[in-house]
């Protein structure tokens, strides 16, 4: 019994009412436009006074909704909008841009058309039941009271038997007038995801915005780890250092003080060019991204000041790359060279070599692997993002380990991909 109460009364059904009613006040200026085909060719100047012609104008404006939910695109998101909050119809079933193909403008107009038709029906039941099912509720006090001489009654209700059952007839009325704004509000619910749903086009375009939402989310975790990362890993090793050696070699402890200020100003430059690293160009006042061409020098001496012994080997134009190979390929030796920080250990040698072969640009980064390596900062995704960036250039990732060596190589084409 309370399940039917609250199908009839309940907070969802209300609001999918209201929605009806919006329906109904949608229709009424097409209920006009069908007026004034109405009165001149029926002859009739009273048209709003004659039910059956009403229902006929009525029927003729349903068309006219159609069309024009045809006509206007913006139609299918102002009626999504208003199903999912009347009517309860979760937002994932629904389709909010507008209806541009003739699939998706068929579908709306069919909503639109039910919505105003079934919303016009409802509307006018919800005006015109209350006030005679309350009349039928206090017919029996009207009687008793003698208002009978001043209401003019049809004979079938001054019958006694009738009095006695107008209250009940009158409570029958309006909760056939509930019920039928809960059903038709409920098949509304229903029918809206297949009228008001995304199209495989509308499916389509949304998966890949979130495709490309995620490629922008990827990217700058990428972008935050190889700096972010790389700069934690230098300074935690050039502080350890100098922790070392603090009251024996002053002298190198304000090296290191030094080389871990340039290390971070760096860094705070490199967290500002991550904000705009998707664009093209940079926006005014914003410090431009790292490249193999300006910044491979100050990596190379930040990370020799942090204990490696780096040997570097280019045999190759750094400024010949185009800018977008240069950006990328200075974070895979930054990257390179951040892994031999965390796991080397201190003191080691690694080799660098980056070259120009057969129209590919080639890094190498070896290193030798400490037998317990130090655990230092990092997420341990650096390897993968460097496939992650080889395989947008249309390059190619080795790494592994041999004999006591770490060897890192990535071959990037200088045209193509890039």
């Amino acid at each position: 019994m309370s399940e039917f109460a609250r199908f009839l009364f309940g907070r969802q059904t209300r609001r999918r009412w209201l929605h009806l009613i919006i329906g109904g006040a949608l229709a009424m200026p097409y209920v006009f436009v069908g007026q004034l085909v109405v009165g001149p060719a029926t002859d009739s100047r009273y048209v709003f006074n004659d039910l059956p012609l009403q229902l006929l104008s009525f029927a003729l404006g349903l068309p006219l909704a159609a069309v024009t939910s045809v006509l206007f695109p913006l139609t299918r998101p102002l009626e999504a909008g208003a199903v999912r909050w009347l009517c309860g119809v979760d937002r994932d079933r629904l389709a909010y841009g507008p209806a541009r193909t003739r699939d998706a403008k068929g579908r709306t107009a069919a909503w639109f058309t039910l919505h105003l038709g079934l919303g016009g029906i409802i509307s006018g039941m919800s005006l015109a039941v209350p006030p005679f099912a309350g009349f039928l509720v206090a017919l029996p006090l009207i009687v008793w009271l003698g208002g009978t001489e001043f209401v003019e009654l049809p004979e079938a209700l001054e019958q006694t038997w009738v009095v006695a059952l107008a209250p009940v007839a009158g409570t029958a009325t309006l909760l056939a007038l509930a019920g039928c704004a809960a059903v038709c509000g409920a098949l509304l619910a229903r029918w809206a995801p297949a009228l008001l749903g995304p199209t495989p086009e509308d499916r389509l375009a949304a998966a890949e915005a979130r495709a490309a939402d995620l490629a922008v989310r990827n990217r700058l975790a990428r972008e935050l780890h190889d700096s972010v990362g790389h700069a934690l890993s230098a300074v935690t090793l050039q502080a350890s250092a100098a922790r070392r050696v603090l009251d024996t070699d002053p002298e190198f402890v304000r090296e290191a003080l030094a080389a871990i200020e340039d290390t971070t100003r760096r860094t705070v430059g490199e967290l500002d060019a991550v904000l705009g690293v998707l664009r093209d160009g940079d926006a005014p006042g914003t410090a431009p991204a790292p490249t193999l061409a300006a910044d491979l020098d100050c990596l190379l001496r930040r990370t020799r000041a942090s204990g490696l012994r780096v040997t570097a080997t280019v045999d190759a134009d750094p400024a010949a790359l185009p800018p977008v190979l240069s950006r990328e390929a200075y974070r895979i030796v930054q990257e390179g060279l951040s892994n031999a920080l965390k796991h080397a250990g201190d003191g080691a040698a690694v080799r660098l070599r980056i070259e120009v072969t057969d129209g590919h640009l080639e890094i190498t980064v070896e290193n030798p692997v400490a037998p317990t390596p130090e655990l230092r900062p990092g997420g341990g995704h650096g390897l993968r993002g460097i496939a992650d960036r080889a395989r947008l250039l249309g390059g190619t990732t080795r790494a592994g380990a041999a004999q006591g060596m770490w060897r890192l190589y990535v071959r990037l084409p200088t045209k193509g991909p890039a």
